[in-house]
């Protein structure tokens, strides 16, 4: 197992999920005094598995038409165009 790529997708993943709709929206499922903290854990954590899979499987079939040089730029500009798109509805 490659260590230091485990760590960094971890690290980036985790730092990405904090305080994003995800979590918010599993601290409120979390919170209804009858609903079992462990039902919630486990539908949240099997989402982010499902959800992760996907992106690994997209990756992978994309990364076999295009450089990874490319994918870094269109990620980057991706990542500055939802930013942009932000801030611009945070304005209006």
């Amino acid at each position: 197992m490659e260590y230091k790529v485990l760590f960094t997708v971890f690290a980036a993943v985790f730092v990405a999920e904090l305080g994003d709709k995800t979590q918010l929206a599993t601290m409120l499922f979390a919170a209804d005094k009858e609903v079992s903290k462990v039902t919630v854990f486990v539908g949240a954590s099997m989402a982010l598995i499902v959800a992760s899979g996907i992106g690994v499987l997209a990756g992978s079939a994309i990364s076999q038409y295009l450089s990874p040089k490319h994918l870094n730029y269109i990620a980057g500009i991706g990542f500055v165009g939802i930013g942009i798109w932000t801030l611009l509805r945070a304005q209006g």
